[in-house]
């Protein structure tokens, strides 16, 4: 008996129940009833129960660029490696030339102007010269580099025939992130191990993302002679783009960037298409004052990891009880300092056990610079002891946690259980502790002064695609920057020059 074709979701019903998880069950809300139209897709989140609906026009865009992205990586195969070299010179070169720079520029005013009107940062938005510079530099860099396709591994000699595993490409990736014009560029890297690329970018730089592609990328890909859908835009605003994407089982491999809970939801709709995926949403680094900590190295790593935020800024700083009534005023004063270079006031959460030693003028409301603008508010307040690990996505006022522990193993063990382990760094003069610290310390970049290292363009010289953490588990093969050339897959080749070889 043949089985019958599953028919197509044509509407939903307000109530309608929805299994998810094996065992549970959520229910169609009425707006997302009167949304559905028949071609929409429906996307269930397997971890939460989330209904996310895809229109059908979304689902077109995301899935017209998807298959370009597929039919360009069957073609290069054809491709040389210096062609792909062409081709992030002309990128470079396109990006460098005022006049097709100049309408790149104008689409990203646009943008900006657009996000303050709306209340938004545009902070990471603005695409100025140093930008410019650093987009330029780092394809450049790309252009210079080793492939690494095609290259032989390992070889095993047999009687009569030989194994050999080859580096190759991984086929598509997909890129999901936020509105950081540099990304944009940064995501071509896998071209340079042959793959392709189809990304999405915030809706804010969208602007600038299509005037990049129009006026940079696409003729630096054809005058390479590259397939031009080696590098896709979906352009579309829409959230929803993203998980069509996302829940596309041709892409081999899926990366988000961005905020947490947004780059969670994208990577559990790519794991339930089959996805592998490399997320970068949760940062947040730590440092930990042992007992032997030197004071003006503690001072100037607090100071220099506040700059500014970003996935590797400091969050949460440790000090033992026996240094603490000397370091917490140290501390205090860096976080200030901070805050003052920024032409803001900073914020501190402290737990119970840091309370005593903060002064009772910190307690009191102050202004303090969110997203939204300027607020009052407490300069300092408490927090639970079990919630060390909640990220500040703060804006011009820097903002950390503090809390006192009784020992360097007391932190490693409150950052390995409530962290989403990502950077720590340990200030100690004692050699022997800092060793037992980078045994037992769950993460996968690990310091011993200020936490703003940990970065694939400062520390690798190579323009890094994202910084993956160690929250949903250690990554396998490479360490926790993913950058174009850490893209690709091993294949096995055999040569067999005995005719008569048999099992």
């Amino acid at each position: 008996m043949r089985p019958t074709q599953p028919a197509p979701l044509t509407e939903l019903v307000a109530g309608m129940p929805i299994v998810f998880g094996g065992n549970r069950v959520t229910h169609v809300s009425e707006d997302l009833a009167s949304a559905f139209r028949s071609g929409d897709r429906l996307v269930v989140v397997q971890d939460t129960g989330v209904l996310l609906h895809i229109p059908s026009e979304i689902w077109s865009v995301a899935n017209h660029a998807v298959s370009a992205a597929v039919e360009a990586f069957a073609a290069m195969g054809r491709v040389t490696d210096d062609q792909i070299s062409d081709f992030y010179e002309g990128f470079a070169s396109n990006l460098e030339t005022a006049e097709s720079f100049e309408p790149i520029a104008e689409a990203n005013a646009r943008d900006v102007e657009s996000s303050s009107k709306a209340g938004r940062s545009t902070t990471r938005l603005v695409l100025d010269d140093r930008m410019r510079a650093g987009m330029i530099d780092g394809l450049r860099g790309w252009a210079k580099t080793d492939s690494g396709r095609g290259q032989t591994l390992d070889t095993i000699d047999h009687q009569g025939w030989t194994v050999k595993t080859v580096r190759s490409g991984l086929g598509v990736v997909g890129f999901v992130f936020e509105g950081r014009p540099n990304v944009f560029a940064d995501a071509t890297g896998v071209l340079r191990s042959g793959n392709t690329v189809v990304f999405r970018i915030g809706s804010a730089a969208l602007e600038t993302a299509k005037a990049i592609m129009e006026h940079a990328l696409a003729p630096a890909l054809e005058d390479a002679g590259l397939p031009r859908g080696a590098a896709s835009l979906v352009a579309t605003p829409s959230r929803a783009a993203g998980w069509a994407m996302f829940s596309d089982a041709r892409l081999s491999l899926a990366v988000a960037r961005g905020s947490g809970p947004a780059v969670s939801q994208l990577g559990a709709v790519a794991r339930q298409a089959g996805t592998a995926v490399s997320l970068h949403g949760t940062g947040g680094a730590w440092i930990i004052a042992s007992e032997t900590a030197e004071t003006q190295l503690f001072r100037k790593a607090v100071l220099h990891s506040l700059d500014r935020k970003v996935c590797n800024t400091l969050n949460t700083c440790c000090i033992v009880t026996s240094r603490a009534e000397e370091l917490i005023p140290i501390f205090l004063e860096s976080l200030h300092e901070a805050g003052e270079r920024r032409g803001a006031t900073s914020k501190l959460h402290v737990t119970d056990s840091a309370k005593g030693l903060i002064p009772v003028d910190w307690f009191e409301e102050a202004q303090i610079v969110r997203s939204e603008g300027a607020v009052q508010e407490p300069r300092a307040e408490l927090i639970a002891g079990n919630s060390l690990g909640l990220e500040w996505e703060w804006e011009e006022s820097p903002e950390v946690t503090l809390t006192v522990v009784s020992s360097v193993d007391e932190a490693v063990a409150a950052f390995n259980s409530q962290s989403p382990k990502f950077a720590a760094s340990l200030i100690s003069e004692d050699e022997t502790e800092h060793q037992e610290f980078f045994d037992n310390v769950d993460s996968p970049f690990v310091g011993n002064g200020f936490t703003r290292w940990v970065d694939g363009q400062y520390a690798f010289d190579q323009p890094e695609l994202g910084l993956s953490n160690w929250q949903f588990g250690r990554l396998f093969g490479r360490g926790g920057v993913l950058s174009g050339d850490s893209a690709f897959t091993i294949r096995t080749r055999a040569h067999q020059t005995d005719p008569d070889l048999h099992r």
